[in-house]
């Protein structure tokens, strides 16, 4: 899988969907002259290609520059929707955030990526190192962890070769060998831990939820500052146990 920067397809389309991801990033209206700087084209392109996506709605052009538009709601519903992300699953996540005291995580791998699809961190904390998205730390998370144990071996080698295994920290797995050792142990004990792997501050242990046999799998998942951790890991541990009996099986996504 091609990180999101990378062209895959005719370059008009890449680079409105370029627009899409900056806008969606930043934190404020970007302007069409940033978007032409970061795309490297012209600022008449960014004007070209951001035209269809204001009149659909994905976009809006404000003073200050273009902000995600009135559509992106209704992506986000038929998003959750694909996941079966109904109220439920918000509501056994947040008795999970209370339960651990630690904020909790539904992740799936589907079809060579690995998604945060919901959470109980608040979506505005841009700080925090596990928001909603495609996860391109898989190797250095639990919840990666989690999902890539329950893998056939051929799907796991494919997914790491594709998506690579970077160092985050001085703590991240990034031998192949150490870390086919590391799911060896995670199958074993039923759970996935990382200490500061993919976040020095923080560690994160994760659990897979029961299959339907289609392909997808799921992760539930807490996430909490390293040093919270190492006095509460055995609480939190139980709490996440817990809690994966509750989740209905998960509908295909």
């Amino acid at each position: 899988m091609l990180p999101p920067s990378t062209p895959t397809g005719p370059q008009s389309v890449d680079r409105a969907l370029a627009i899409l991801d900056a806008v969606a990033d930043a934190g404020r209206p970007v302007a069409a002259k940033t978007l032409a700087r970061r795309l490297g084209c012209a600022l008449s392109t960014v004007y070209h290609l951001a035209g269809p996506l204001v009149a659909r709605g994905h976009l809006v052009r404000t003073a200050d520059g273009y902000a995600p538009g009135p559509r992106v709601p209704a992506l986000y519903r038929s998003y959750r929707r694909h996941h079966g992300l109904d109220s439920g699953v918000g509501e056994l996540l947040g008795r999970l955030r209370r339960a651990s005291g630690a904020e909790a995580y539904l992740t799936a791998y589907r079809d060579g990526r690995i998604t945060v699809v919901d959470t109980t961190a608040p979506v505005t904390d841009t700080a925090h190192p596990f928001l909603p998205g495609p996860e391109h730390r898989a190797h250095a998370t639990a919840h990666g962890k989690a999902l890539l144990a329950a893998l056939p071996k051929p799907l796991r080698r494919r997914y790491l070769s594709d998506h690579g295994m970077a160092r985050f920290t001085d703590r991240t797995i990034t031998g192949a060998e150490r870390f086919e050792a590391e799911l060896a142990r995670v199958r074993e004990q039923g759970f996935a831990v990382s200490v500061g792997e993919a976040d020095p501050a923080f560690t994160c242990l994760a659990m897979t939820l029961p299959g339907r046999g289609d392909g997808i799998v799921h992760a539930l998942s807490v996430s909490l500052p390293t040093a919270e951790f190492r006095h509460r890991h055995g609480e939190v541990r139980a709490a996440l146990a817990r809690a994966v009996p509750a989740f209905p099986t998960m509908p295909e996504s």
